[in-house]
């Protein structure tokens, strides 16, 4: 226990301590994989029609073509402007845009790990419209914290078995990517996000804040690549 630190210290240090296991066994690093600028300021991406899941894929293959990689990484923090096709994105006045985890683009089909041993905490199907689709989160104790993490946008089939209590090793396989069809109309990726307090909620969680709330959002869902380690992070 390191005394001194308050709850999140603790438990980002005993994240950072730990020695995790991949969440997905696909290239994180170049050549391989590109850091992915999904943001309103990219210009290419601001020109996207966000009602089409094809152009948004087309989009996220023509940066990877550029890119001269197969994986695409990136988005904590970012602001992006295609949650606005979601009604659940809206509040009030505001549209949530601000990102909270890290996605990694790759196809569908591609298998996703637990980093460490877990309980499932929870999983449901997010079927709206821009939402997570099928999504499992898993709760995990290192040091006598606990925390989660969030996987979003498998396939239907990665629900099955997923009982909240159900034990899960770490490098277990707990998923696979689902398709647009499935996954709430995005191109496939997976939506990986640390919560450090689930504020009772269970089966979904924000992954996106408004500007209003984006540092406390962000200290409430630190930066994946404490468990992710991709350089370009």
């Amino acid at each position: 226990m390191r005394s001194g630190l308050s709850r999140p210290e603790r438990m980002i240090a005993a994240i950072e301590a730990s020695s995790p296991a991949a969440v997905m066994k696909v290239p994180t690093a170049a050549p391989a994989a590109a850091r992915l600028d999904l943001s309103l300021a990219n210009p290419v991406v601001a020109a996207t029609d966000f009602n089409s899941a094809q152009a948004m894929t087309t989009l996220v293959e023509s940066l990877l073509e550029q890119a001269g990689a197969t994986v695409g990484i990136g988005g904590y923090g970012e602001k992006r402007g295609w949650y606005a096709r979601g009604e659940q994105f809206s509040a009030g006045t505001e549209v949530r845009s601000v990102h909270l985890g890290v996605d990694i683009w790759a196809p569908a089909g591609a298998p996703v790990f637990a980093p460490y041993d877990a309980l499932v905490h929870s999983a449901q199907d997010n079927d709206l419209l821009g939402d997570y689709g099928p999504t499992v989160i898993l709760a995990h104790s290192l040091e006598g914290e606990t925390f989660y993490t969030l996987y979003g946008h498998l396939s239907r089939e990665s629900l099955l078995g997923k009982e909240p209590g159900a034990r899960i090793s770490k490098g277990e396989e707990i998923g696979t990517l689902g398709s647009p069809a499935v996954n709430g109309q995005w191109p496939s990726h997976l939506h990986f996000q640390v919560i450090l307090d689930m504020l009772g909620k269970a089966g979904d969680f924000p992954g996106v804040s408004s500007e209003a709330e984006r540092e406390h959002f962000l200290r409430l869902c630190p930066n994946p690549n404490l468990i992710l380690r991709s350089p370009l992070l």
